[in-house]
C-alpha cells in the first residue's frame, strides 16, 4: 500500500493485479510506503477503515482518496494458481502438484477452503463487512492506459511500470461446468468488475466516510 499525501490518494495492493510492479515504479513518489510485510502491503479496505484511516485523520488530518485495481475474477484466480505452482512450494501446504485448475477452483469456492486455496476475493478486499464498495476510484487491470493516465495526472510524470512478480506460465484450462460454478459463487465480484469495464476501465464511486 502506498499513500501519496501530496497527490491525495492511497493506492491499495489488491493481490494479483500488478501491485508489485506499481509499488516498485511509484514508491519514490509516495510519502508512506507499506511494502516489505505482506499483511501491510496488501491491507484490505476493512482493516484500513478500522485502523489506518483513523490514524491518518487523527494524526495528520489526512483523508486521501482510495484507489485500487480489479482484474477479471477468473484470471485473478488463475494467476494465484500459476503462482502456487512454482517449484519452490513443492512439498509444503501450498503445493499444488498434480492439481488441475478445476480442482483448485473447486477448493477456492468450497465452504471451507484448504490452506492452499485460501486466497480471499477481490470483492472481500474492496468492500466493507456490510457489503459496500470502499474505494473512490477503481480501475480495470485490463485497461492500464486509463490507470496510467490517472496516475500521470496526479503525479505529474509518465508512469511505465515493468513486469514484476509475474506468475510462471502454466497451462490452466477450466471446464465450462466449473467456470459456471465459479461465476455463481462470486456474483458481487463479477458485477463490480463488469461495472468497471462498462465505465471504460475507471469506476468513480461516491463512498461515505
Amino acid at each position: 500500500m502506498l499513500v501519496f499525501t501530496r497527490a491525495n490518494f492511497t493506492l491499495f495492493a489488491v493481490p494479483k493485479t500488478g501491485s508489485t510492479a506499481y509499488h516498485m515504479a511509484l514508491s519514490r513518489h509516495a510519502q508512506i510506503v507499506l511494502a516489505r510485510d505482506t499483511a501491510l502491503k496488501h491491507m484490505p479496505l476493512r482493516k484500513y477503515d478500522k485502523f489506518f484511516a483513523p490514524y491518518l485523520k487523527g494524526a495528520h488530518d489526512l483523508d486521501p482518496e482510495r484507489v485500487a485495481v480489479i482484474r477479471d475474477p477468473l484470471e485473478q484466480v488463475r494467476s494465484w494458481f500459476r503462482y502456487r505452482k512454482r517449484p519452490k512450494v513443492a512439498g509444503g501446504p501450498m503445493d499444488l502438484s498434480g492439481m488441475s485448475f478445476d480442482d483448485f477452483i473447486a477448493d477456492v469456492i468450497s465452504p471451507s477452503p484448504p490452506e492452499h486455496a485460501r486466497i480471499g476475493s477481490q470483492w472481500g478486499f474492496l468492500s466493507s463487512p456490510e457489503g459496500a464498495l470502499r474505494v473512490d476510484h477503481l480501475f480495470a487491470y485490463e485497461r492500464p492506459d486509463v490507470f496510467h493516465a490517472f496516475l500521470e495526472d496526479r503525479l505529474g510524470e509518465k508512469v511505465r511500470p515493468g513486469r514484476k512478480n509475474v506468475s510462471p506460465e502454466v497451462d490452466a484450462p477450466l471446464s465450462p461446468e466449473m467456470e459456471a460454478a465459479f461465476v455463481a459463487a462470486r456474483p458481487e465480484e463479477w458485477a463490480l468488475y463488469e461495472a468497471v469495464m462498462v465505465a471504460g476501465g475507471h469506476l468513480v464511486s461516491d463512498i461515505p466516510r
